[in-house]
């Protein structure tokens, strides 16, 4: 089994609470498997967390760590959770 080492996956949020955000995770271009859900903690976003905020999750290399990028939402946001 080869595991994804370098990735740009969209996500949108469906649900949050203080610690974790439920979100569905889509490739780009959409594949058939369809979207994917994950749990992720709030802390992994760099905006506010909200129902619906849509971001993506990036990985460039395969040394680097995932990051979370918001779409449409200014990072200095974060602290308004």
């Amino acid at each position: 089994m080869t595991l994804l080492k370098v990735f740009i996956l969209i996500g949108v949020v469906d649900s949050h609470d203080a610690h974790f955000a439920t979100v569905e995770l889509n490739t780009n271009p959409p594949l058939n498997g369809g979207s994917a859900l994950a749990v992720l903690p709030v802390t992994m976003f760099p905006c506010k967390v909200k129902e619906g905020q849509e971001f993506y999750l990036v990985k460039l290399t395969e040394d680097a760590e995932s990051v979370i990028i918001c779409r449409n939402e200014d990072v200095e946001d974060r602290g308004s959770r």
